[in-house]
């Protein structure tokens, strides 16, 4: 922590005496449990809020698309995440294909909607996580993991026997069952949820789920309640704790106001926030579906954004710092 202004004490927790929490589950064989439970969930499927009841474990697919094995569009490490998880080696992303949303504006259309990927079993899946953490990835990060909670606990159990140690992160849309958030309770480490929309009418039109913004409010208090506020080391490199990002969309700062106002009232002031600037038209938007969404979005309605940001009450903001050796910057 010395000479970095960026934490105070409150969110400090020295990397020598850090250990990922999936690691206490691990010993007292509560892990086991967890995995036997959510394969259950498979049988009857209510990983996630669509609720499609099909038996995944005999490789039925409804809205998701997955069966018994989740499908991995990539893995590598990632150096475009927030600089708190890729730090100077990169946050070890693995990419699950298919989405339990529709977003018609989809940056990875080809991946969550067109399925691109191949399938894994629990022990391929393991041998990512511990190819990463070879490659001195500085976390393992779960993106798009809504759907196959199950699979991923099952991996894990085989990472951790095989000595897998670095923190979990599990990037999601926040539209996650809370009965899954509860199987990974002591699991995750970082929680990083997308709260996309605020109001029922836009979820249903742009997501396709007009359930979407309670299940994300019911989802994010969960995490919260988990694992806290974002915590970091001494070399800036998150460790445990809540990051929300929400991605601005043009002409709709009234659903980001009330997002924004939700994080400062109902989880907490000194949520960390990543407020994003790089939407693009993308997967089906274009101006004759979607013309009011069909632009980038100005420098005057991400400036607004921010102002919103601290109007409300946030102040621990993500900013991107100019690439340099880590360690130096930090020091």
């Amino acid at each position: 922590m010395k000479g970095n202004p960026r934490i105070s004490e409150r969110f400090f927790v020295p990397s020598e005496t850090f250990e990922p929490a999936y690691m206490t589950l691990y010993r007292r064989g509560e892990l086991h449990r967890r995995v036997e439970r959510a394969l259950q969930e498979l049988v009857n499927c209510h990983v996630c809020p669509r609720n499609c009841g099909v038996n995944r474990l005999e490789n039925e697919k409804a809205v998701c698309r997955s069966g018994r094995y989740a499908v991995v569009a990539s893995y590598f490490p990632h150096f475009g995440e927030e600089d708190c998880l890729r730090g100077w080696r990169g946050s070890g992303t693995i990419f699950f294909s298919w989405c339990n949303l529709r977003c018609v504006f989809c940056q990875n259309f080809d991946i969550s909607q067109e399925g691109d990927g191949r399938e894994a079993r629990p022990e391929e899946l393991a041998a990512m996580m511990l190819q990463l953490q070879e490659m001195g990835c500085h976390n393992i990060n779960f993106v798009t993991p809504e759907h196959v909670v199950p699979q991923v606990l099952e991996a894990l159990l085989i990472a951790v026997e095989g000595g897998l140690h670095l923190p979990i992160v599990y990037n999601t849309s926040a539209y996650d069952s809370l009965q899954s958030l509860r199987l990974l309770d002591g699991v995750v480490d970082i929680y990083m949820p997308d709260f996309k929309f605020w109001t029922a009418e836009r979820s249903r039109r742009y997501l396709l789920a007009k359930d979407y913004p309670e299940v994300a409010r019911q989802a994010i208090k969960e995490m919260h309640r988990q694992v806290g506020d974002l915590k970091f080391d001494e070399f800036g490199l998150a460790k445990r704790g809540l990051l929300v990002r929400h991605l601005v969309m043009p002409g709709f700062l009234d659903e980001t106001r009330q997002i924004l106002k939700f994080l400062a009232e109902e989880i907490s002031p000194d949520t960390y926030v990543n407020i994003m600037d790089q939407y693009h038209p993308a997967g089906k938007v274009s101006a004759e579906k979607y013309p009011e969404i069909n632009r980038r979005i100005t420098s005057d309605e991400y400036l607004e954004a921010l102002q919103i940001a601290h109007e409300v009450g946030l102040w621990r903001l993500d900013e991107r710092v100019p690439r340099r050796p880590w360690l130096v910057w930090y020091q």
